[in-house]
């Protein structure tokens, strides 16, 4: 927890922990006694009371709107079961005080939150405390002193502090997801860049869409974009940052350059440059621009993706004649082919916890997204359906986002439309993001700092 806090620390300019109350067990002797085993959760979500944080004027309202957004990821997770709020039975104001446990042990809390919001001027202080309700004792005490207009982070910062207090695995709500915001007709469509926060709000399109947009993808810092674009006419790798500044070209290299994905450290980019007939993977140094080929001979090898140990890269292929998925090491050595099922890979991704990469696999007139171990063993679809494409992993390793195209109806007859939409690894939860228009080409942010 000591890393969490002084990350937060760093962020808002104050993060303090909140000693347990009198006669409550200590934060050490909880750590083991708390945690639900997540595949347990996954069928018997842990029931979770979240009334709204105390506070007055102001402070009532920001306490109101931060405990719904905790509600949200909680809920969206599939992992916790917020208890309804008709049911409660000691207000807020008194919960912040004082708990009384029976209260919320009648209604089948197993956990609680409470809290309370002092705003003044543009800053805001934010005293949160999570309680396991059968022994009456505190898990954990955080407050957050951040301006005002950080509100949403701080929900997002306290409902991670739950998942992992609770689950014993890292949350993944502090985070963004850049993707591609698209409208207009299908065969004339309008691509933008766009960032928002993981739950769909604070959206923001960072490019005008007057040049097509495609496969763009975080800094491991969180704040520089990688992404194809046609702002020069033929596909080029551009980076983007998100405080300022124009996209600028990775270098001035010849042919297309497509699917780009940063190291682990940051230093350089992995992508696909085609010369002549041949597509092969390259390597760019971002200081330098210098490059390095990694694979040759023919085919199209393309969307490369480094293990999060920097070690190995896997990509997809049809050098063996058909669309399939390949692991070789960083320095282009020891290619070795590990999909086998029926029909073509594409897309894959590496998991931030090392254990899996995923991958959308089409064939039969069907798309799946699925998951297999880095040797090819395992292989597992967790959905499939008409058209989906492009996952990609939360910094915990637990949920993915894809996109999933549908045929809808308007007005005017057959439509398109191309939505996000995340799931469990386990292949349960799947849920839509809303976004301001279709949406396609997710990848997540690592956690904020």
């Amino acid at each position: 927890m000591a890393g969490f806090l002084s990350r937060r620390a760093a962020l808002f300019g104050g993060a303090a922990l909140l000693l347990p109350a009198a006669g409550g067990l200590t934060r050490s002797a909880f750590a083991q006694s708390s945690v639900v085993d997540i595949t347990r959760a996954r069928t018997d979500p842990i029931p979770i009371a979240i009334p709204d944080f105390a506070g007055s004027g102001d402070g009532q309202r920001v306490g109101r709107d931060i405990a719904r957004v905790v509600i949200n990821n909680l809920k969206n997770s599939g992992l916790f079961r917020p208890v309804e709020r008709a049911a409660y039975i000691q207000t807020p104001e008194a919960a912040a005080a004082a708990p009384r446990f029976q209260d919320w042990r009648v209604i089948g809390a197993q956990a609680l939150t409470t809290g309370r919001v002092d705003a003044a001027s543009d800053r805001v202080r934010v005293e949160f405390r999570l309680w396991d309700v059968l022994p009456e004792a505190q898990i954990q005490g955080t407050a957050f002193t951040a301006p005002a207009a950080n509100w949403r982070r701080i929900a997002h910062l306290i409902s991670d502090v739950i998942y992992e207090r609770l689950l014993g695995e890292k949350g993944y709500f502090d985070t963004r997801v850049v993707y591609i915001a698209e409208s207009g007709p299908r065969d004339r469509r309008t691509r933008r860049l766009a960032v928002m926060d993981q739950d769909g709000e604070n959206n923001r399109f960072l490019t005008d869409g007057s040049a097509a947009a495609l496969t763009p993808r975080f800094h491991p810092n969180g704040q520089q974009i990688a992404f194809m674009s046609y702002a020069r006419g033929e596909p080029k790798v551009f980076l983007y940052t998100l405080d300022g500044g124009r996209p600028e070209p990775l270098g001035n290299f010849p042919g297309m350059t497509l699917s780009p994905r940063f190291s682990p450290d940051g230093r350089s980019v992995v992508l696909s440059a085609t010369r002549g007939n041949d597509s092969n993977i390259y390597l760019v140094d971002i200081g330098s621009r210098r490059e390095r080929q990694l694979t040759s001979g023919g085919g199209l090898d393309v969307s490369p993706c480094f293990s999060p140990d920097g070690s190995q890269i896997v990509f997809n292929s049809d050098r063996g004649g058909d669309q399939q998925l390949y692991v070789m090491s960083a320095d282009g050595g020891g290619i070795r082919r590990i999909s086998f099922g029926r029909g073509r890979y594409a897309t894959p991704v590496w998991s931030p916890r090392g254990d899996l990469i995923a991958f959308t696999r089409f064939g039969g007139g069907s798309f799946a997204i699925g998951v297999m171990r880095p040797d090819g063993s395992g292989e597992r679809i967790l959905t499939e359906g008409w058209g989906m494409e492009g996952p990609t992993f939360a910094p915990n390793g637990r949920v993915m986002m894809f996109f999933r195209e549908t045929q809808a109806r308007d007005a005017r007859g057959s439509g398109y439309s191309s939505r996000l939409a995340s799931i469990d690894i386990a292949g349960f939860n799947e849920r839509q993001i809303v976004t301001p228009t279709d949406a396609s080409d997710p990848t997540w942010s690592p956690l904020l700092s």
